[in-house]
């Protein structure tokens, strides 16, 4: 049974501490909780029967853990990791892996240089179209990549961000092209290969936060392929959306529904078998409380570590994203189309002196 502990008790982290203690994940257990605020990491150790810590120091010495999980805001991530890479343990780390390239590269060498494993969170890989979705494009049934879109329309209104000061930060979370698509951003990638450059327009629209609720963004990949990136967290009054579709020569696949979870198009010019039960089988992730695609997530993690197999998004898989991101927000603070492979000079994103 591998070990794991929480470090930080946020918002996140009840889901991660409801599928790890409660037996939902076959040969991993919650053994330990970490958080600054005494009363927080108290209140989560009580409730979950593990012990609590508020410096991840004593943690990593106190407790016998074979991983721990990385929950903190975002802008301490590199910190985080890169403090617990020489107790040896390997380390899962929420998304984004860091906000600043710099740092990624750090986390990186940090874990290789004391042989540990790095594992960034990207649920949304693993839900159940989303598979099926990989699958059709290993196969070669697109052909030529035509477009690619994702769309993010979520509702989060004052009160979201009011619920603690890093959120809507410059320095520690940036907005909704580092925070909230970032999935969405790193699975375009994933289907649609190694972009060429970007080119964005954001606007804070209806909460006072410093970085961006909307955001678009037009996309060339090095295939040819187009691409286009809609995010905002201005839905109102609810959630609406989470999206991808793939747009091929040979055939078309839209995958809609909140968090990418139900087939919606399924369309190709060759059929083959299976294809009339796509639409019914692949429309939604197995029913339960516990999210889409991190139960999948963590049972991956757990053969990655038992089995010494690398990660589905390692630190380098997890950095290609980060590199997006930050071309786009490059883009944003310049106004000019970025070509990929570049070093930031304007991207806000992760610096702490930001005003």
């Amino acid at each position: 049974m591998l070990k794991f502990a929480l470090v930080g008790c946020g918002r996140i982290a009840q889901r991660h501490a409801d599928l790890l203690s409660g037996g939902h994940i076959h040969g991993a257990t919650l053994s330990a909780v970490c958080d600054v605020l005494p009363e927080r990491a108290r209140a989560f150790g009580e409730k979950f029967k593990v012990p609590s810590f508020t410096d991840l120091h004593e943690l990593a010495r106190g407790t016998a853990v074979d991983a721990f999980t990385v929950l903190t805001p975002s802008g301490y991530h590199a910190e985080h990791v890169i403090a617990l890479a020489p107790y040896g343990k390997h380390i899962v780390v929420e998304k984004p892996m860091a906000l600043t390239l710099d740092d990624a590269d750090e986390m990186i060498r940090a874990c290789d240089r004391h042989a540990v494993k790095l594992f960034v969170v990207k649920q949304n890989r693993f839900n159940v179209p989303v598979v099926k979705l990989r699958e059709a494009l290993d196969g070669g049934r697109f052909g030529k990549l035509v477009m690619g879109t994702v769309r993010v329309r979520w509702c989060r209104k004052q009160d979201y961000y009011d619920q603690d000061a890093w959120r809507g930060t410059w320095a520690f979370d940036g907005g909704v092209l580092s925070n909230q698509a970032s999935h969405h951003v790193d699975l375009l990638e994933w289907m649609m290969g190694p972009v060429e450059s970007v080119f964005a327009k954001s606007a804070t629209a209806l909460v006072h936060i410093e970085a961006e609720d909307t955001a678009v963004v037009v996309l060339r990949f090095r295939n040819g392929a187009l691409g286009i990136i809609e995010a905002t967290t201005a839905a109102r009054p609810t959630d609406l959306e989470g999206s991808i579709s793939v747009l091929g020569e040979h055939g078309s696949v839209e995958i809609a529904g909140f968090a990418v979870n139900e087939m919606k198009t399924w369309r190709f010019a060759q059929q083959q078998p299976g294809d009339d039960r796509v639409m019914k089988e692949f429309s939604v992730n197995p029913p339960n409380v516990y999210g889409f695609g991190h139960q999948a997530y963590y049972e991956h993690v757990v053969r990655g570590i038992r089995d010494h197999t690398p990660g589905l998004v390692d630190g380098l898989e997890g950095r290609k994203s980060l590199e997006l991101v930050s071309a786009i927000y490059e883009s944003i603070e310049t106004g000019k189309e970025i070509v990929l492979r570049f070093r930031p000079r304007r991207c806000r994103l992760g610096q702490r002196t930001a005003s």
